[in-house]
């Protein structure tokens, strides 16, 4: 198996310095990048299980380093660390287990190379001890699901088909979120959630947008099917909204989401189910469209919901789909519209005691008035909550042109 390494610098030329390194040793190996203080810090249950090796460049002062090595090294079974330090050499140093010190004013190869030889070796011992231990398995379980590769951490949440787990994947070298489905269906089934659970797969693992969930691993264990996607450490929208946004940061996010929304219409799907609880937060102030297990291929040949089935959550509904009509991307853009107006106002343009009051509000209710304050981005408001899809932006790509147009930066 090729060699896997993390390697953590604040300074982007010694993380190219190092990644060339060890590509001219091995050329096959992974070398992952941390950004160290513009990524996120590394969850505290992080214990790099996918790597051979994590390296920590710093320049002098090297405290922070240090610091860094020594509380990832408390965590339990952390792979061993190789501090590259570019200063000259203390007199002595204490010997810590499974921490390599490499000194210099510059990043000598040939030390690098031994020092990861030797980290690497450290690893495989301790792993093949570990493996040897009665209890190893345990980690892999998920219930009474047993999914090599993902290390549990916890269980964070459960739906009608899945149960959600915070995982630590080897394979990707980060920590996820794991969907374990509750069991694959005999083929012979029509189950309906095990097909919008496989289709949630299909549709985002072919995407590469920064504003669309990165999906992982999706494999079967144990006659379960499971997905591995991104982790949000930073919650969703619907928790960032419970403090006002000021209506330039709403822009941006609806810039954002506008994006994603543009990105899965051009390859001819629907999200049917936007609302701020399927919009996450990346700690960079970022947005990531999720759970498109609603979601469905315009050109699909089966209906996944039946006949003029109604499925997403009232509050967010277009008027058309809240009737069962036929749908198009226009009524994901009403839906965007709905959170757009929440972010601004505060409060959802439309309320009721029942499920279908607010359904028929949406068909007939008059869009609540704009506060004057909020003025400029009314055009915005009112085509994007329009009644009739043909009064609205027929794009997202249009709305992104509107949105570029106000010319307002967050």
């Amino acid at each position: 198996m090729p060699l896997r390494l993390l390697v953590i610098a604040d300074r982007a030329e010694y993380r190219r310095l190092v990644k060339l390194h060890i590509e001219i040793e091995w050329p096959d190996a992974l070398a992952v990048e941390h950004r160290l203080g513009e990524d996120a810090p590394m969850d505290g249950q992080f214990a790099a299980a996918g790597f051979d090796a994590v390296i920590i460049v710093s320049a002098s002062p090297t405290a922070d380093a240090e610091a860094l090595a020594a509380g990832l090294l408390a965590r339990p079974e952390f792979a061993p660390i190789v501090l590259v330090l570019l200063q000259d050499p203390p007199p002595d140093t204490k010997v810590v287990p499974g921490l390599h010190r490499l000194y210099g004013r510059k990043i000598d190869r040939d030390g690098l190379v031994r020092v990861l030889v030797n980290a690497s070796r450290e690893h495989k011992q301790s792993l093949a001890m570990l493996r040897a231990h009665p209890d190893f398995e345990k980690r892999y379980q998920f219930g009474n699901i047993t999914i090599r590769g993902h290390r549990c951490i916890r269980q964070v949440g459960s739906g009608g088909m899945c149960k959600i787990y915070l995982a630590e994947s080897e394979r990707a070298g980060t920590m996820v979120v794991l969907k374990v489905f509750h069991q694959v269906p005999d083929v012979s089934e029509r189950f309906v959630g095990f097909d919008r659970f496989l289709q949630e797969y299909e549709i985002v693992a072919g995407l590469n947008h920064r504003n669309i969930v990165r999906i992982y691993d999706l494999g079967v264990a144990d006659d379960h099917a499971y997905i591995a996607m991104e982790h949000f450490s930073a919650g969703d929208l619907r928790q960032r909204m419970k403090a006002p946004l000021s209506p330039a940061i709403a822009l941006h996010f609806l810039r954002q989401m506008a994006s994603a929304l543009h990105a899965i219409h051009d390859v001819g799907v629907l999200h049917r189910d936007l609302k701020p609880a399927n919009v996450m937060l990346r700690t960079d102030g970022s947005l990531c469209l999720i759970d498109f297990g609603l979601a469905k291929a315009n050109e699909m040949g089966a209906d996944l919901t039946g006949t003029r089935e109604i499925f997403g959550t009232p509050y967010y509904m277009s008027p058309e789909q809240g009737h069962a009509e036929l749908i198009d991307e226009r009524s994901d853009l009403y839906s965007l519209g709905v959170v757009y107006y929440e972010m601004l106002m505060g409060r959802k343009p439309y309320t009721g005691s029942t499920a279908m009051e607010v359904i028929y509000k949406h068909k007939r209710a008059d869009l609540p008035e704009i506060a004057p304050q909020f003025a400029m981005y009314e055009g915005l408001v009112r085509r994007l909550l329009a009644k009739l899809p043909a009064d609205r932006f027929q794009s997202a790509r249009e709305l992104l042109d509107a949105i570029a147009a106000l010319k307002v930066t967050a």
